[in-house]
């Protein structure tokens, strides 16, 4: 899983999404969450190139709803993964976006295709 927060800055992920996205958060730290987006080549689960405003985390962040697809990302170790990703917006009491928080998991069907 990893946070962007409330300025759209990816602001972590946890030691599984470190092992897929294949660097240390500490190596990437705080990078715009489209630039993050684009560094991964996140593209549909046919191969078209994503906007990042159409990514799970795009739509959470832009739209404030929550949001689920099937993607493909090349992480910085090369390898290109199939995931599950769903995004959701991060409210405070007064209804004010903080973030959002993403969850993915590698897809089981398609797991070491490229």
């Amino acid at each position: 899983m990893f946070l962007i927060d409330r300025e759209g800055m990816l602001a972590f992920y946890n030691d599984a999404a470190e092992r897929m996205i294949g660097k240390p958060f500490g190596e990437i730290g705080h990078i715009d969450g489209i630039e993050f987006g684009s560094e991964l080549g996140v593209s549909d689960s046919d191969g078209t190139p994503l906007r990042g405003t159409d990514s799970p985390a795009g739509v959470a962040f832009f739209e404030r709803r929550p949001s689920h697809r099937s993607v493909l990302f090349t992480g910085y170790d090369g390898a290109r993964r199939s995931v599950e990703a769903t995004a959701y917006p991060l409210f405070g009491a007064t209804n004010e976006l903080h973030g959002v928080v993403v969850v993915f998991w590698e897809d089981a069907h398609t797991s070491g295709a490229s």
